[in-house]
């Protein structure tokens, strides 16, 4: 039977057992942790805040789904195709409806290399131009990187390219649903998509928001324009419900102060240590212990100031 939770006992849920030490929560399955109806007919298999391990086959961000009552609309391919068909077995406990589409978040491992899966089912795969390029350039870079952790969990997956593209936004009319696919401007990786859908005050954000792990920026990330991003169109929306790329189900105030905060601080923070006069070597090590008690923090938070500085330095 499945399992239906209120927002309020997710939230709840989450909060107690979001960690990154957690290696695997439901092992029964290559599925990190088992999905849960976020609200009415919107489901996430909420993935591990950790690092993509073997232990965890990947799942390291939501995949997520929508039962239209005409059809299933996926959002992320998942990390290989055993992945994807594990979320698929959870989809058909819930609905006989079949899955008409499938929506890749950006161009990153964990949200297309399930696609092989997918397409093999003969469902549409959609993705925005930007992360279409960033696969038909560097998918099978991506391929190798996952079988080096995944190894045996990586078997029967393949680069397939989504086949359908957008620019600015997508329209899907299914059912009871109106899907809004969106790319609302730079943010975390090129080709972020958010999906909207405003008649139940829900935004699947993708990577755009984070606030249970550090957002990773990445040497091409303009934090600038992410902030941009961020506090312009996307908290336009006006979401009641946040399904982020990770972490548990939240809102707006959550992911604000998790994603654009931080990055605002630690901007500040960079621009303070230019001002002085500061290098990078140093730039590593600026205070970022506000933001100590987040997952992936061991992980990120110095890299995060190096790229920053280097971003900065020349604007």
């Amino acid at each position: 039977m499945r399992k239906t939770l209120t927002l309020t006992a997710v939230l709840t849920a989450g909060m107690a057992s979001a960690s990154e030490d957690i290696a695997d929560k439901y092992p029964q399955s290559e599925l990190y942790d088992k999905p849960v109806e976020v609200i009415p007919h919107v489901f996430s298999a909420i993935g591990a805040t950790a690092p993509p391990t073997y232990e965890n086959a990947g799942h390291n961000n939501n995949l997520s789904f929508v039962v239209t009552g005409d059809g299933v609309v996926v959002i992320n391919g998942g990390a290989s195709a055993r992945l994807a068909a594990a979320l698929h077995e959870e989809i058909k406990a819930v609905t006989d409806q079949r899955v008409k589409l499938v929506i890749n978040e950006n161009g990153q491992g964990h949200a297309v290399l399930g696609n092989s899966y997918w397409a093999d089912q003969g469902v549409d795969i959609l993705a925005h131009e930007d992360a279409i390029a960033v696969v038909e350039a560097d998918g099978d870079f991506i391929l190798q990187g996952m079988q080096g952790y995944n190894r045996d969990r990586a078997e029967g997956t393949r680069v397939v390219v989504p086949n359908l593209s957008f620019s600015d936004r997508h329209v899907v009319e299914m059912g009871d649903a109106t899907l809004e696919v969106l790319h609302l401007g730079p943010a975390h990786d090129p080709g972020d998509v958010q999906v909207w859908i405003p008649q139940w005050g829900i935004v699947i954000a993708g990577d755009i928001a984070f606030h249970e792990r550090m957002p990773p920026i990445f040497a091409e990330t303009d934090t600038d324009a992410w902030i941009d991003t961020f506090d312009g169109p996307f908290t336009a929306l006006g979401a009641t419900y946040v399904i982020p790329g990770h972490g548990h189900p939240t809102n707006m105030a959550q992911v604000t102060r998790y994603t654009s905060d931080y990055i605002k601080d630690l901007r500040g923070k960079i621009g303070a240590h230019i001002e002085e006069g500061g290098d990078l070597a140093s730039a590593y090590y600026v205070d970022q212990s506000n933001w100590a008690h987040l997952d992936t923090f061991e992980e990120l938070a110095t890299k995060n100031a190096g790229r920053v500085f280097e971003e900065m330095e020349w604007e």
